[in-house]
């Protein structure tokens, strides 16, 4: 489950920081935010595959969050509250919550309930980064045939530049730095990736660009790192 992001969104810091620990323990990176209007901006940076939102909350609620959601992205959300009512957990699964768990709760409950949503969001074909075709003005990756083309010829790419462009294409207007691409493609720690990178980059960009010194679609974002424009 190492390719999965969470958002918790909590505005108790300990169970925030609780719940993380089970998630790290399944190899799940979590990604933690206070309130509703942060989890949406959290949301909007980062890749997630799955949201655990409390519902009483200040600034924007869980209702309200999980609402705002649903207007843009279809990822699992798992709804906690303290309140045990069955009009309250009614509300929250009618707003577009998929499962709903009461406060206090066994960590290791949450955690297969977690799993479960993740399992079944790949399955069943909603998950965003599913194989797929995508297209960005006229630079096309097939996940599914693990295939680049520029305006419709194929390019020619090793596998690990094949690894950087697909987690550039599939995450379009994202800034990724020199160790999240390392550690990403490489699946191990980064160091003293910078030239490694860099030379990998520029392979790239002779690969797929008209002009590799000014760049159409690998740009450079100077003192972060790389994103492939929308």
């Amino acid at each position: 489950m190492n390719e999965f992001n969470v958002l918790v969104v909590d505005d108790e810091k300990e169970i925030r920081d609780g719940i993380e620990i089970y998630l790290k323990n399944e190899g799940i990176k979590v990604i933690k935010a206070a309130d509703g209007i942060e989890a949406i901006e959290k949301l909007n940076e980062h890749t997630i595959h799955l949201i655990i939102l409390d519902v009483m909350m200040p600034r924007m609620d869980g209702i309200s969050t999980t609402f705002k959601i649903r207007e843009q992205k279809n990822i699992p959300i798992i709804i906690l509250s303290a309140k045990s009512e069955d009009t309250d957990k009614i509300l929250g699964l009618q707003v577009g919550a998929d499962d709903y768990v009461t406060k206090p709760f066994n960590p290791l409950e949450l955690i297969a309930r977690v799993k479960s949503q993740l399992r079944r969001y790949v399955m069943l074909g909603t998950y965003e980064g599913k194989k797929q075709v995508i297209d960005l003005n006229g630079l096309t990756l097939d996940q599914e045939a693990k295939e680049v083309k520029i305006h419709g010829e194929p390019v020619k790419l090793t596998p690990i530049e094949y690894r950087i462009v697909e987690l550039l294409m599939t995450n379009a207007g994202r800034v990724f730095s020199i160790n999240d691409i390392y550690e990403r493609v490489w699946k191990e720690p980064s160091y003293n990736a910078e030239n490694t990178v860099a030379v990998h980059i520029r392979k790239i960009r002779e690969k797929i660009e008209i002009d590799p010194k000014n760049p159409r679609y690998l740009k450079v974002v100077w003192g972060i790192g790389y994103k492939m424009e929308k």
